[in-house]
């Protein structure tokens, strides 16, 4: 009786060991995040505004976009083993939609992200764990680099790019040699934020695409958190021109998928994977 006693008592010590193990765990999650999930406001609702509709090339698989120096790049993914689209980086004419100039990555290489930082293009590949970087100007490659998680969105804050892979998760890289510098994990009042694509940096903050949804939302670097969303379910049946039946539209290839700021002028550009149209907008 004695040793079932003991046996019963140690058996409930330890669980309350691993019961307060697992609580100090918890409580040191919930620090390293900062201000706890369930404390988390909900995000803003972002009004979108369309301002003008321009043409957009619906054979481009877009990845990237973004604006420099009043000039439109796009970057695009495909490869021989994934898709029948092709991976390049190029400059586009934003009234027509036609592309001037580009480089191609290749049959093998499925581009992703694209950024521009201090006169240098960066390109993301998919999960062939390399980034390149070119001459903005020219596209004239310059170097790779090893990256150590897949490649997806890719922008910078005038310092250090910043880089998502899909996940709930931002990478803070050092643009000399991809060297990884700080994690930002992303949240809003639910939890992690999963899905994180395409990226642009505007006024401070991290807009992000989230992958096969209808969702921009705007981060604060800062801490992660989700303080703002758009939702733009429709806008392009409501915008675009083109035959909505094709089944490109309805396999969930044709996803929004690109953000694009022109600081110079303060214009925000939007368009999706295969969409007929790019869209000048404005965020409130």
């Amino acid at each position: 009786m004695r040793r079932q006693f003991s046996i019963t008592f140690l058996l409930l010590a330890a669980g309350s060991i691993i019961s307060c193990n697992t609580t100090d765990q918890q409580s040191v999650t919930q620090e390293n995040q900062g201000v706890p999930v369930n404390m988390i406001p909900p995000p803003n609702t972002i009004q979108v505004n369309v301002l003008n509709v321009y043409p957009h090339d619906t054979t481009s698989f877009t990845q990237g976009l973004l604006v420099h120096e009043g000039q439109l790049y796009e970057g695009t993914g495909g490869s021989r083993d994934i898709s029948h689209y092709k991976s390049w980086v190029g400059k586009v004419d934003l009234k027509s939609g036609t592309v001037r100039q580009k480089a191609d990555l290749g049959p093998t290489l499925f581009g992703e992200g694209i950024t521009i930082l201090n006169g240098k293009l960066y390109q993301l590949t998919w999960q062939n764990h390399k980034a390149f970087v070119y001459d903005a100007k020219t596209l004239k490659r310059l170097q790779e680099f090893s990256v150590k998680t897949e490649g997806w969105g890719l922008t910078n804050d005038s310092s250090q790019l910043i880089l998502s892979d899909g996940s709930s998760n931002l990478y803070f890289l050092d643009p000399n040699d991809f060297s990884n510098k700080k994690i930002l994990s992303v949240v809003d009042n639910n939890g992690p934020v999963n899905n994180l694509n395409e990226l642009e940096y505007i006024n401070g903050y991290i807009y992000a695409n989230r992958w096969q949804t209808s969702e921009i939302i705007k981060i604060d670097p800062s801490n992660g958190h989700v303080i703002g969303k758009a939702d733009l379910t429709g806008l392009l049946e409501k915008y675009g021109k083109d035959d909505f039946s094709l089944a490109k539209y309805h396999n969930g290839e044709a996803v929004l998928n690109g953000i694009a700021y022109d600081a110079a002028s303060g214009k925000i550009y939007i368009t999706g994977k295969l969409w007929p149209s790019l869209f000048e907008v404005t965020f409130q």
